[in-house]
């Protein structure tokens, strides 16, 4: 192996362990430091990789992951020796019962990581922080989200996601926010916020930004395991809990149908179904059972009847799109943003015909921008024969797409129309 390559390997490794660790140990070392210094915990984690990718290049570790939450670790005790943290953390870390420095170590077990992760989720959810500071601070620490990214998901720019990142921050180092998971009322009050999060992580996950990677599996990971942790307890196993649950498991299903063996997007309608997980699917349809308690009906309910339909269509022509199409009236109706809207004209091409899809997507100008848009319009150009427009469309579409295997795509559309 050259030089060269085993450094890319090496960027690779590390570049998946950040997206895979860095919330995690971003959370418990941010219980240790304080949520008010969460500075200095993304400091630890950001050299800590930083030192992976100087020294792997001689020698991958057996286990990477815990390498590197040996050096956190590490790091954080030399720092609270300097600055003589150790009353203050221990006085946080007291339930563990002992002394400080064992109590550290403690922390980074597996469970006490849930539950760091737990604390800083809704942490970040205090009310005293703007409602899209909230999920823009978690997306960035637990998700390990970029910017960038961020700015994708609220349809905005990056100056706007940095800038809601420095109030946030500013306002928990001035209240002195703590990292706690509230009680009663107060938890169930911020589940809502802490829901939003977690489904915006899985989406970064299911169609990433990312220029290389349509999917990130370990994004989706976290957000399901995160999840299924709020099923743990009593007041947050909520039917709209599980209806998200089961959106994701019905999602994430497919996956091994989304790409071919060349890493080539493969559109819903050419998938082959055999390759769907039957386990995640059957899962999906146990969370979806215990959603359907109570009489609240949650955005994550009608999606995952959406995708439920999805789940159980013999083939792409056999879905019921009339019913389909039901659900997104109803669900435009508790959430009436541009892509749902985007998604529902598109179902409405396939009840009532192109002509009309078109006609509700041009009034979603909102949205000239998105590259999913412009694909969208070119798409239905092409149904209606109008080539032109649809070449146009799906030119402003590669301006604007930076995931690879979405440009593959759209080219192949450009070729065909």
């Amino acid at each position: 192996m050259t030089e060269k390559n085993k450094y890319e390997q090496v960027n690779q490794l590390v570049s998946h362990l950040f997206r895979h660790e860095a919330g995690k140990m971003t959370s418990v070392l941010a219980r240790m430091f304080g949520f008010d210094r969460i500075e200095i915990a993304e400091d630890i984690v950001q050299d800590t990789l930083l030192k992976a990718l100087s020294e792997w290049r001689n020698q991958v570790p057996d286990n990477p992951a815990a390498w590197l939450y040996r050096v956190a670790k590490n790091q954080a005790l030399d720092i609270l020796r300097r600055q003589k943290l150790y009353g203050e953390i221990s006085q946080e870390l007291g339930y563990l019962g002992e002394q400080a420095e064992n109590s550290i170590g403690k922390v980074f077990l597996s469970d006490e990581i849930e539950d760091s992760q737990l604390r800083m989720l809704f942490a970040c959810c205090h009310p005293a922080i703007a409602s899209e500071s909230q999920i823009t601070l978690s997306l960035k620490i637990l998700g390990g989200l970029s910017a960038a990214e961020i700015a994708r998901a609220f349809l905005t720019t990056e100056e706007t996601i940095n800038k809601r990142l420095y109030r946030a921050k500013e306002k928990i180092r001035n209240e002195h926010i703590v990292l706690e998971v509230p009680q009663a009322k107060e938890l169930t009050g911020r589940l809502e916020a802490v829901l939003k999060i977690i489904y915006l992580i899985f989406n970064e996950g299911y169609s990433s930004s990312h220029p290389d990677q349509l999917i990130r599996h370990e994004l989706c990971e976290d957000a399901i395991r995160i999840c299924l942790l709020l099923t743990r307890n009593s007041l947050t196993n909520l039917p709209k809990t599980n209806a998200l649950l089961a959106l994701m498991c019905f999602q994430i299903a497919r996956f091994p149908a989304r790409l071919d063996d060349k890493g080539a997007i493969v559109l819903l309608k050419n998938q082959n179904r055999r390759l769907w997980d039957s386990f995640m699917i059957s899962r999906a349809y146990q969370f979806f059972r215990n959603s359907s308690t109570g009489n609240e009906i949650s955005e994550y309910h009608i999606e995952a009847a959406i995708a439920s339909y999805h789940a159980s269509a013999e083939s792409f022509e056999k879905t019921n799109w009339e019913v389909i199409l039901r659900l997104y009236n109803i669900l435009a109706g508790i959430k009436p943003t541009p892509f749902v809207y985007l998604n529902r004209a598109i179902v409405k091409g396939y009840v009532h015909g192109a002509k009309s899809a078109l006609e509700d997507l041009l009034k979603l100008e909102s949205l000239s921008k998105n590259y999913v848009y412009q694909t969208a319009k070119g798409d239905l150009y092409v149904e209606l024969k109008e080539y032109n427009l649809a070449k146009q469309c799906y030119e402003e579409a590669l301006n604007l797409v930076t995931s690879e295997p979405e440009r593959r795509l759209i080219e192949k559309k450009l070729v065909w129309s």
